[in-house]
């Protein structure tokens, strides 16, 4: 997988050309309209008209059967499966073939989605009935090698739909490079890899869509760098104005949680194409998240005005009706959207959060569930699950999810603060350390983690390794959005150093708790304890010694001036001793994490705050 690769844009023109006539000859709509548009983008790559492109017009369909074909084709276009595939049943050459099969499959699915009702499941058993003389045709003429590229590909999408997805990998592969240019087989196999190491080792065709899956399943696979790379090589290399390239930056750059980066994208693409549905409902997304209701009103709008009853336009106006917190309208139209396209992962995954919201976690779990047997890489779904059992209080089953979730984001630390928060209920508290102590590595993006592991030190009584912890924490208050939390950690700290009669630096915290109006009272009786005890100490001293000369005295005093410099510069010795480890655990992160694995390792956090413990902090 080499990223360093050159492409010919005239080849790619032409085999750009060649494949949107062979998919429109046999009724792939999408397929062609992917192409299409990758084309329309190499607008400034001329090629000759007078090519292969023409010949390839009526090739594939013998000319007894081209009236059969093109009546055929006809109501194909217009939806009208089963006529379609009647009058191609007798056809032997390729092209009518195909359409006989693609029209069987089609009226099959057509019919099973008409009679779905709103309970029904994505996936059923029905699909076996329903495919099975389909499948058992295919299945004979892959036998004997009767099958081109595009029946393979509609081969595999019925493997798929019956979860037989290590033969439809295979499939697929072969499809590919039988027609390189059927996206459709491409976009059907990026779901169905499930790492890097599996990517690298399919045997795909040196050829310069395989740059362009190659991309698109990086970020499928949330490896958003890698594919960044790529397809800003791409952009470089003349793809800029296709469509497709910048919408995958967008999507990259919105996993990796630079949404204005992200929303800047998709404005430019908006300007561009202003009439384009597609992906809108991942820009609505970005604009709820940054809280853009004005935005989002005007993109509803535009969206309602384009196409009314469109899935992404149904999945834009439900976002809308969230923002508002009209969570029973939301919930319309996504359902609206699942009516028009039950496979719409967007509109399952939405409705599971709408259902949360609404604290009907039965119905967000239905929701979920659904949305995970669209996409199994949908780890939002993932995360739902494991809320929703949370709520339930059933924390093995959290765990479950939450691991699923971590599993597919192993450095987003919500997942692991969730994970860790399900081992403390379930009493595994060193894998809960671990797990806080990964997720203030790879960046806290609520900033709880480093609270969180402070406050299970604290419940198992490891109050030396606490301390550390809290003072970091309390390092940067102003980032700190809950503060009853920030209230406790000046608690805790200002009685920790009040016991070890650290009274200026107890006094210090003491005084912070003041400011809140719900640790007031504790920290007036905590600063009179301090207060007592600094007057005993003082009288305590004075009875054991007798009126000193003037000479001792001031030798007193700068011996006691000595003390608080070195117990002060001890103190910045160990917090900074503390940080600069802190940040050695960043740079040298594993960039694998196995909660498989156990926990007897002792972590690089919990050796500071032990030798912490040892500096009288």
């Amino acid at each position: 997988m080499n990223e360093t690769f050159s492409i010919n844009l005239k080849d790619v023109k032409q085999d750009l050309l060649l494949g949107i006539i062979e998919c429109n000859k046999r009724g792939l709509v999408q397929s062609a309209k992917w192409l299409s548009e990758l084309s329309h983008g190499l607008t400034d790559v001329s090629v000759s008209f007078s090519g292969k492109s023409f010949e390839n017009l009526h090739t594939g369909i013998a000319e007894e059967e081209y009236d059969d074909y093109v009546l055929a084709k006809s109501y194909f276009d217009v939806r009208e499966y089963d006529r379609s595939a009647y009058f191609t049943r007798n056809c032997q050459s390729p092209v009518p073939r195909f359409l006989n099969m693609y029209a069987t499959y089609m009226s099959k699915e057509k019919k099973r989605l008409d009679n779905m009702s709103d309970n029904s499941i994505v996936n059923s058993n029905s699909h076996v009935k329903d495919f099975s003389e389909l499948l058992a045709t295919l299945r004979a003429d892959h036998g004997q090698r009767k099958l081109d590229g595009y029946c393979m590909w509609l081969y595999g999408v019925i493997l798929k739909k019956l979860d037989l997805n290590q033969m439809a990998v295979q499939i697929f592969v072969d499809a590919i490079n039988a027609e390189p240019t059927l996206w459709g087989a491409w976009l059907e196999l990026a779901p169905l890899v499930t790492d890097k190491n599996m990517l690298q080792n399919l045997k795909l065709p040196n050829h310069w869509m395989k740059q362009i899956f190659v991309g698109y399943t990086y970020i499928e696979l949330f490896l958003n760098d890698e594919g960044i790379k790529i397809f800003e090589h791409l952009q470089s290399a003349g793809f800029g104005k296709c469509i497709f390239i910048p919408t995958q930056l967008a999507i990259a750059f919105s996993n990796k949680r630079d949404v204005d980066k992200s929303i800047e994208i998709f404005r430019h693409l908006h300007e561009v194409d202003p009439f384009r549905l597609d992906n809108l409902d991942s820009y609505s997304n970005l604009l709820f998240v940054k809280d853009m209701k004005t935005e989002m009103a005007h993109l509803a709008h535009k969206a309602v005005d384009i196409n009314k009853y469109s899935p992404e336009t149904c999945c834009v106006v439900g976002n809308y009706y969230s923002i508002r917190a009209d969570h029973h309208k939301a919930v319309v139209y996504f359902q609206r959207a699942l009516k028009l396209n039950p496979r719409y992962l967007s509109a399952w995954t939405l409705m599971g959060h709408e259902f949360m919201e609404m604290k009907n976690t039965n119905a967000a779990i239905q929701s979920y569930r659904q949305a995970v047997e669209v996409n199994r890489r949908d780890f939002r779904a993932w995360y739902g699950l494991g809320q929703a059992y949370e709520i339930l209080k059933m924390p093995f089953y959290s765990l479950h999810y939450y691991k699923a979730a971590q599993q597919l984001r192993p450095y987003d630390s919500r997942m692991l603060v969730a994970l860790g928060e399900t081992y403390e209920k379930l009493e595994k508290g060193e894998n809960a350390l671990k797990c806080y102590q990964k997720a203030y590595n790879v960046g806290d993006i609520e900033g709880v983690a480093l609270y969180n592991l402070a406050r299970l030190y604290e419940r198992r009584e490891e109050i030396e390794k606490a301390i550390p912890a809290f003072l970091r924490f309390c390092s940067d208050e102003k980032a700190v959005a809950d503060k009853s939390s920030l209230c406790h950690a000046y608690m805790t700290l200002g009685n920790f150093y009040e016991k070890n009669d650290q009274f200026d630096k107890a006094s210090h915290f003491a005084y912070k708790c003041l400011e809140h109006e719900e640790s007031k009272r504790e920290a007036e009786a905590l600063l009179k304890t301090i207060a007592n005890k600094r007057s005993q100490k003082a009288a305590a001293a004075a009875a054991a010694k007798e009126t000193p000369s003037s000479a001792d005295k001031e030798k007193s005093t700068d011996m006691d001036l000595e003390e608080v410099e070195m117990d002060e510069s001890n103190v910045g010795r160990m917090v900074h001793m503390v940080m600069a480890q802190d940040d050695m655990l960043v740079e040298n992160d594993e960039p694998e994490f196995q909660l498989e694995q156990g926990v007897d390792d002792i972590s690089a956090l919990s050796i500071i705050m032990e030798h912490g413990s040892e500096g009288n902090e």
